[in-house]
């Protein structure tokens, strides 16, 4: 902010006056000060970038930390796909803004008053043309910010739209490719992606409106200058080199007005972005630990008391009502009913991935809610139908159910989920490597691994929620026979659509529109219960065309 004042003397005490020592040494030491100002600049500007991707990265780090504590009801509120947009998209417009923040924008408001306050030493009645030009800008640009920042709320849901078709057809790729819907995707990314472009377009006219109105004032500025120095000069109360000062000092206030306008765009961008972070870190988890917990479980009984559940307080239907039920440690129990019944809302409340609405879910004598959350879902293991494996070897896989488990406990516990036999005919066994989603797996495997899984936890219950859909009924039985032969301790509970799957448990349990429609062993429904019997009589007919 130096240099323009210093060239200013240069120009009257040396140019104008032919002192050459005087043009020497002060042109050294504007040299020397512009040498200073860009090492300076440079310094600054890696400081900066280190700074904003260092804040970007632990943002990242504290939202994705957070989300591990979310509950069902958590992630269920936000979706996958919007809180990959946030993980990414937002934070680079964040990371971006910050950067902008610590770097010019600290520099920018510098600049301009500096370059007023020299401006006024110079010539006060000149300055004059800044205390006129400057709240209009300032007026301009804050209605321009106003009208277009409503637009990117609506731009990054539509994002999270886009994402979401995105990923639905990544991972729907073969049923894409199967049923031929290649143009009903792209026409469903089109939309998503045009949705995007049209309200992005309408914010960037506007704010493409700030260039406009930067140039409008430095060209109004300039003129005033020109026309009010030349007076000054022929007046006498003005020099020309002051007056190329004047003209640098009126560019940096100007620039500095730029600036802050650019800048003023980016943080409508990130402060849309940032108030979506916030959601994300300020969202209180549905469900957490007690404040002291209890950290050991000794048996598999369970007991609903009364549980009624809501996925939602608004919902005017519940989806379990007034559910009463007593299971005994290292009873099979078996569950049916048709889809929509709300047989995986039931047991998705023994290990607190819903919590109850009304009524308690009790096990081994204490309320859920008591527990330890790791203890209880360490004794409640449970086998989804939509089985996930994750990148790494088949045996990193099996070890989420007991990372300090031996090979021998591995082996043993795919012995009982009869996944040990294909294992050992892959090329490198235990260590052959599955794909991303266990693509490289078919689905019966793949759901015998995540038995076994589970089983590798010893857990005191464990939950099968249709988890045997694409197994075979022979390897099905024999599944089951292990399960009873292995862990006679075990609370064994069984979803199934298959009447064959759960005909030998103790009881069964027939669900009806969120309601326990009645419970017995096979024999007994068979006998009084109509929806039961004719889904048994449905299945054995089909079977025996099958046949």
């Amino acid at each position: 902010m130096l240099i323009p004042y210093l060239v200013g003397l240069l120009v009257d005490e040396g140019i104008m006056k032919g002192n050459m020592t005087y043009i020497n040494k002060w042109g050294l030491i504007l040299f020397v000060l512009t040498i200073i100002s860009l090492a300076l600049g440079a310094s600054a500007s890696y400081v900066s970038a280190h700074a904003a991707a260092g804040f970007a990265a632990n943002l990242r780090q504290d939202m994705f930390y957070h989300m591990q504590d979310y509950a069902f009801e958590n992630i269920d509120k936000f979706s996958s796909s919007s809180l990959v947009t946030r993980l990414t998209t937002d934070v680079n417009n964040v990371q971006l803004s910050y950067q902008m923040l610590i770097r010019i924008a600290v520099r920018a408001p510098m600049m301009l008053v500096v370059s007023v306050i020299m401006s006024v030493i110079i010539s006060p009645r000149l300055s004059l043309i800044f205390l006129v030009i400057a709240p209009v800008f300032v007026l301009l640009l804050v209605l321009i910010i106003k009208s277009a920042y409503p637009y990117f709320p609506k731009i990054f849901k539509g994002y999270d739209r886009m994402n979401q078709v995105v990923r639905e057809n990544v991972r729907g790729i073969r049923e894409v490719k199967t049923y031929v819907q290649e143009d009903a995707q792209i026409e469903k990314f089109e939309q998503a992606s045009g949705f995007i472009y049209k309200l992005f377009a309408t914010a960037q006219k506007l704010i493409s409106l700030n260039a406009l109105v930067v140039m409008a004032v430095l060209n109004i500025a300039t003129l005033a200058i020109c026309w009010f120095g030349a007076h000054e000069i022929v007046g006498g109360s003005l020099q020309t080199g002051q007056l190329i000062s004047m003209f640098s000092y009126s560019n940096s206030v100007l620039f500095s007005l730029n600036i802050l306008a650019m800048i003023s765009t980016q943080i409508i961008i990130s402060g849309a972005s940032g108030r979506r972070i916030a959601d994300v870190i300020n969202e209180k988890p549905a469900i957490e630990n007690p404040r002291k917990p209890l950290d050991h479980l000794t048996n598999g009984e369970i007991l609903f008391d009364h549980v009624s559940f809501k996925y939602d307080p608004a919902d005017r239907v519940e989806a379990l009502h007034d559910i009463n039920l007593h299971i005994r440690p290292g009873e099979t129990i078996g569950i049916i009913g048709e889809t929509g019944s709300s047989k995986s809302t039931l047991v998705s409340m023994i290990p607190r991935l819903y919590d109850v609405t009304a009524g308690a879910v009790r096990v081994a004598g204490h309320n859920v809610k008591s527990y330890d959350l790791k203890t209880l879902r360490d004794n409640v293991a449970v086998v989804l139908q939509k089985n996930v494996l994750f990148s790494g070897t088949i045996k990193e896989n099996l070890k989420w159910g007991n990372e300090n488990a031996t090979d021998e406990e591995v082996i043993a516990a795919a012995k009982i989920a009869h996944a040990d036999g294909f294992v050992r005919e892959m090329p490198d066994g235990y260590d052959t490597m599955i794909e991303q989603g266990g693509n490289n797996v078919s689905g019966g495997q793949k759901q015998r691994l995540t038995i076994a899984r589970a089983l590798l936890k010893k857990p005191k219950i464990l939950i099968l929620d249709d988890s045997t859909s694409a197994v075979d009924t022979s390897t099905e039985r024999e599944i089951r026979e292990s399960l009873a032969r292995d862990l006679p301790e075990t609370t064994k509970i069984i979803i199934s659509q298959r009447i064959v799957s759960i005909k030998d448990a103790d009881r069964i349990i027939v669900m009806n529109h969120g309601k326990i429609e009645d419970i017995g062993n096979h024999e007994e429904l068979m006998q009084r219960n109509e929806l039961y019997s004719s889904i048994a009589k449905f299945q054995a007919e089909q079977g025996s065309r099958g046949e």
